[in-house]
């Protein structure tokens, strides 16, 4: 476990010291919790319905898989870094965002990854003046997260009610302290399905970080479990785009709106888009 930490620390410290106040990192201590579908969504609302200028980074170094629920084919990836070339050639924008996808199917991850995390991290901070967030999300699990966490202004962790996502996530917020006293963590509560759900979770979590770490966490919102969320995965949309008055999306407009400290904005001119929407759900 020594050698473990020893290892990550080394690999943080190449990867530069400075916090970049527009980086927001996406984790979770485990797959599975609905991670990169709220950083996609997240970015989508912050960019569609509060005007945001968003850079929405696949940073899962050796799965990734933003291009898939974007439906957006990939030539070029984080890979072509290494290969020379400059990241404003390999930022594609779709759905209004800009993205940078990563890529799967590799060999020697280990050692890619160092390369990849250095210079994205550098590269990231040259470019960030272009945008009012970066969102960066993150492999599931300890490990190269620490990196992005760690130069990030803010971190939102995600987690479930299920009591091994939670036991996973104080995992990465524990870690993630013990190793460089980084604290600025925001819980999201996914999956919800009771009322007073992400209370009851979030009460378990925050009273472990407190006991055992003295950390105060907070609680950014919830997201209600939705069906519709698998029916837009599998037709290759967006929830927040296909389904705007469903549950999910209205709970992400809300984390999105504490986030900018700007009210929700209806426009009336997208009406008949809701309304088609909700027909939509009924007949579903």
């Amino acid at each position: 476990m020594e050698d473990q930490i020893y290892g990550l620390k080394k690999l943080i410290e190449k990867s530069g010291n400075l916090v970049n106040s527009k980086f927001i990192s996406i984790a979770s201590g485990k797959g599975g919790v609905g991670k990169t579908n709220f950083a996609v969504n997240f970015a989508y609302v912050l960019a569609n319905s509060f005007g945001k200028k968003v850079l929405l980074i696949d940073a899962d170094i050796g799965m990734g898989n933003i291009h898939i629920l974007l439906n957006s084919p990939h030539s070029k990836n984080m890979k072509d870094l290494l290969n020379g070339e400059k990241i404003e050639n390999i930022i594609v924008n779709v759905k209004g965002i800009d993205a940078l996808f990563g890529f799967s199917g590799v060999e020697n991850i280990v050692e890619l990854e160092e390369g990849i995390i250095h210079k994205l991290i550098s590269d990231l901070n040259r470019i960030s003046k272009n945008y009012d967030y970066v969102i960066i999300d993150n492999s599931a699990g300890i490990g190269t997260n620490l990196s992005f966490i760690r130069a990030s202004n803010k971190s939102y962790i995600i987690t479930t009610p299920e009591p091994t996502a939670l036991m996973d996530a104080y995992a990465i917020i524990k870690s993630s302290y013990k190793i460089y006293g980084y604290s600025k963590f925001k819980i999201i509560i996914n999956m919800c399905k009771k009322r007073n759900d992400e209370y009851e979770t979030f009460e378990k979590l925050n009273y472990s970080a407190n006991k055992f770490l003295g950390l105060n966490l907070e609680l950014a919102g919830k997201l209600s479990f939705s069906k519709n969320l698998q029916k837009s995965v599998r037709s290759k949309q967006l929830i927040s785009e296909l389904y705007p008055t469903d549950n999910y999306t209205l709970d992400m407009k809300k984390i999105a709106s504490i986030e900018v400290g700007e009210p929700i904005k209806e426009n009336n001119s997208n009406f008949w888009e809701k309304v088609f929407s909700f027909l939509k759900q009924e007949i579903s």
